[in-house]
């Protein structure tokens, strides 16, 4: 009997895990989900790793840890041994699954350090960096789409690195990342580069969306805007799947497609729904089309498998419905580019965070090993 995890992947859905740990790698607990809930990529962050390597009932990272500590190294030089070799391994462990769909999945990104969310040439160097330590043809490097990323992305994918961008919440927003998807493509193919061997996704977020404008309506409290609660979220990602259709579909990028470029596969983040009143597997079973990737956190992940219902292409026919519910809400007053503005730099900010907490946990745990 199949599963709602295999019929999501015969709809045409990569699903990703947003998780990682070296316990997960280690205890086979990574090819397990491989092998029984159709997991074909990891996507990590700071935050993840910051819970991973603070775990106090993870002693996995202890021996790393102590030799680092004797050899005198800094807490940031730590990070980076420790999530590049976790990084590493899970993609060792995804190598079938990369020669297995013609090295469309079986990915892991990893994502440069956040503090240079508004600088341009660190984000290139940093990338390269992370490129060339973990040496692994199916790594995806995460840029985010901050104005500063942009170049930043472009300049990446010339030089043949494959990316993940990340923190897209508007459209205005994606269609600048398509845009530096396809002219970093032109640099590479101007260089010689196979550009068949670059990949990339471009990570557009879900529920924050919902709860950023959900706390918006609550507060014009009329019936008009309560009945638009929890419909921001999928009205926003359906018309970014319009626009990548639209776009790829152009002669520019078509051209490129012809000399052998990869799409920018669209792929859902912040999936995990927040909002109780709304059904746990929302943004799984409502964004499905196909070419997608849907990364979940586990507990979005074992709810799809458990009781997803998969009904096939849930966005394609939506986009005259996505567009009106777009128009309802600035009728009641919402500004979504003030929404997706709040949420970028949110995102930047609670990324910036975890990444300080992180340095800040690794430093003591440095420091008690010396």
């Amino acid at each position: 009997m199949s599963t709602p995890t295999a019929d999501l992947t015969a709809a045409g859905v990569s699903i990703w895990l947003d998780d990682l740990s070296r316990t997960r790698i280690s205890s086979g607990n990574l090819q397990q989900l491989i092998d029984t809930k159709n997991v074909v990529g990891v996507t990590t962050n700071p935050t993840i790793f910051a819970n991973a390597i603070t775990n106090k009932n993870d002693t996995s990272y202890d021996a790393q840890l102590s030799e680092l500590a004797a050899s005198g190294t800094s807490a940031e030089d730590a990070v980076f041994a420790a999530t590049t070799q976790d990084v590493a391994d899970a993609l060792d462990v995804f190598r079938p699954v990369w020669e297995a769909t013609n090295h469309v999945d079986g990915r892991v990104s990893i994502e440069v350090s956040p503090d240079l969310a508004h600088d341009t040439e660190g984000t290139v160097a940093s990338a390269k960096q992370l490129w060339e330590k973990i040496d692994r043809p199916n790594l995806l490097v995460k840029i985010p789409a901050t104005k500063a990323g942009l170049p930043a992305i472009a300049e990446a994918i010339g030089a043949g690195i494959s990316v993940n961008v990340t923190l897209i919440f508007s459209l205005e927003r994606y269609a600048e990342v398509i845009e530096a998807y396809l002219s970093g493509l032109e640099t590479a193919k101007a260089a010689g580069i196979d550009l068949s061997t670059i990949h990339s996704v471009a990570s557009f977020f879900v529920s924050r969306v919902d709860t950023e404008t959900d706390k918006r309506l609550d507060a014009i409290g009329s019936d008009e805007a309560a009945a638009l609660k929890g419909k921001a979220g999928l009205a926003n990602a359906r018309l970014a799947y319009e626009l990548f259709e639209k776009t790829f579909a152009e002669k520019r990028a078509q051209e490129l497609l012809a000399a052998g470029a990869n799409l920018q596969r669209p792929l859902w983040a912040s999936t995990g729904v927040k909002d109780p009143n709304l059904p746990d597997t929302l943004y799984v079973t409502e964004l499905v089309a196909a070419g997608v990737v849907n990364t979940m956190p586990e507990k979005t992940l074992d709810a799809t498998f458990d009781h997803g219902e998969i009904t096939g292409d849930t966005i394609t026919g939506g986009y005259a419905e996505a567009h009106k519910v777009f128009d309802e809400l600035a009728a009641v007053g919402i500004d979504l580019t003030d929404v997706t503005q709040v949420l970028e730099d949110e995102g930047v900010a609670k990324f910036i965070d975890s990444w300080h907490d992180l340095l800040g946990q690794v430093t003591e745990a440095l420091e008690a090993q010396r």
